[in-house]
């Protein structure tokens, strides 16, 4: 057997489940899968600026009592000695939360973990840092006036998109295999799709949030990680109850079991493609002639839902009953940005990302009529899906029309587009109906840019949504991610 412990390379290429898989045989050790992660991390920052603070010590001496854990036979929790980032939008006790912003201080006690994480200790997962956000994830690429730009693994000329673009490019390159990310309007799907990783939306409350987000309850938490196998295992931990979370679901069945047959967390893969068998998905590649999609990505989408045909599911083109539902996602969103800046004074607000000035500015206009004929709007789009998936299990989507385009921007150059919204289309409008989706990837442009597909279900049916992204990756049709990807000259 090769010796992984030497190469640390090889061991940022492993999924959750290798990893304890190879604890549990003892080929290797929480403490060498840690050090190898922290390596990573050093030499990949440079590149893509995916991370605002690495705690090493911290991370080493968690990884230091996992080994011991290991040793004695006796795991605790599900990801034991797995290194893990975390948003910088999460509170983790002992490590400042920022958001992105110049307007939060750092000085404080900071003793307080969000939900998520506090459920990542529990499972004895090791820490390793916080990754980069836009200023209080307002919106779908990661820059901020904080930390700067965040940049694409496959070409650093690129975004990775975002708001979770830090945690996005930290497991594509292999900087830990597991990060958690929040999803206001695709803040973990589009960010997936740009970096060829997988991204999953849980339907909300699945997973507790605390604070509550300033944009209330279009905000979901998921996980992002290397294929759907791992962040159905990461679910199973973070979708652990919380009592500060007042809109938590009840506690669900464990999402790993019903992927994989019941097989433990390093036992086989279970269900895998024949899961989808006999489900029937709607295709909807363009929302009915209203999204237009480039050719790279509309081939690639068709030819995985191709796969999904020949794995017996059955397909139809079909297209929900919906118009764009973006003015009620403004009147949301921008409402929520003003409420959020609400308490600032006149010093702070010159501090913010002047993007997010004018989104605030935008929704201070708002009324309170306004406001609940959004709600409305909402109500009955939920209402639409509702009707949609009485026909189908699933719906199909390009998770987005474009790949990557040019870092620092907020929408493409050229696209005569004002706000990231006009380039997500097939996203925000699941964070309107609270439905689980996921991003798979699904292949790359010609200019090897990686592309996305969406998969959706109807509202609580968060393991249909795994089971069909997990039969894609189990058949080849959702491509792994190559290897650590670039990495800078000599490292």
């Amino acid at each position: 057997m090769t010796d992984l412990t030497t190469d640390p390379t090889r061991l940022t290429d492993l999924t959750a489940r290798q990893l304890l898989a190879g604890y549990e045989r003892g080929d290797f050790s929480p403490l060498d899968a840690t050090r190898a992660v922290l390596d990573r991390i050093e030499a990949v920052q440079p590149l893509v600026n995916a991370f605002v603070r690495v705690d090493a010590e911290a991370a080493l001496a968690q990884a230091e009592a996992s080994t011991a854990r290991w040793r004695g036979r006796e795991p605790r929790g599900l990801l034991d000695g797995v290194p893990v980032s975390v948003k910088d939008i999460f509170l983790q006790r002992g490590s400042p939360t920022l958001r992105g912003s110049r307007t939060v201080r750092a000085e404080g006690a900071w003793d307080e973990d969000a939900p998520a994480v506090a459920r990542l200790r529990e499972h004895g997962a090791v820490l390793v840092g916080k990754t980069t956000t836009p200023e209080f994830g307002w919106k779908g690429v990661t820059d901020s006036p904080l930390s700067g730009v965040t940049r694409n693994p496959y070409d650093p000329s690129r975004t990775s998109g975002g708001s979770s673009g830090g945690s996005a490019a930290a497991v594509a390159l292999g900087a830990g295999p597991l990060s958690i990310g929040t999803d206001g309007g695709g803040s973990v799907r589009i960010p997936a799709s740009f970096c060829g990783i997988f991204g999953f939306k849980p339907t909300y409350g699945r997973v507790p949030l605390y604070p509550s987000s300033p944009f209330g309850t279009l905000a979901h938490a998921g996980p992002m990680t290397r294929d759907a196998a791992d962040a159905a295992l990461l679910m199973d931990v973070i979708g652990g109850a919380d009592w500060r979370d007042w809109s938590q679901l009840a506690p669900a069945p464990s999402l790993y079991a019903a992927l994989t047959g019941g097989a433990g967390r390093t036992g086989a893969e279970g269900a895998g493609a024949g899961a989808v068998k006999g489900l029937r998905i709607a295709y909807s590649p363009t929302f009915g002639n209203q999204v237009p999609v480039r050719p790279a990505v509309a081939s690639a989408v068709r030819r995985a839902v191709g796969r999904l045909a020949e794995l017996g599911a059955y397909i139809e083109e079909a297209d929900p009953d919906i118009t764009d539902p973006v003015e009620a996602f403004h009147t949301l969103w921008f409402s929520g940005a003003a409420r959020l800046v609400q308490p600032f004074g006149a010093e702070q607000r010159q501090l913010l990302d002047p993007g997010l000035r004018e989104i605030v500015a935008l929704g201070e206009r708002y009324s309170a009529l306004d406001y609940l004929a959004a709600v409305d709007a909402r109500m009955e789009l939920g209402r639409r899906f509702g009707r949609f998936h009485e026909s189908y299990d699933l719906l199909v989507t390009p998770t987005l029309p474009i790949t990557a385009f040019e870092a620092g921007r907020e929408t493409p150059r050229g696209s005569g587009q004002r706000r990231w919204t006009g380039w997500t289309p097939f996203t925000y409008p699941f964070n309107l109906t609270q439905q689980p989706a996921a991003s798979v990837p699904c292949g790359v442009d010609e200019d090897g840019l990686p592309i996305g597909l969406q998969l959706v279900a109807a509202r609580h049916a968060d393991a249909l949504v795994l089971r069909a992204a997990h039969a894609l990756y189990e058949s080849g049709a959702a491509p792994g991610i190559p290897g650590p990807g670039p990495t800078p000259a000599g490292s």
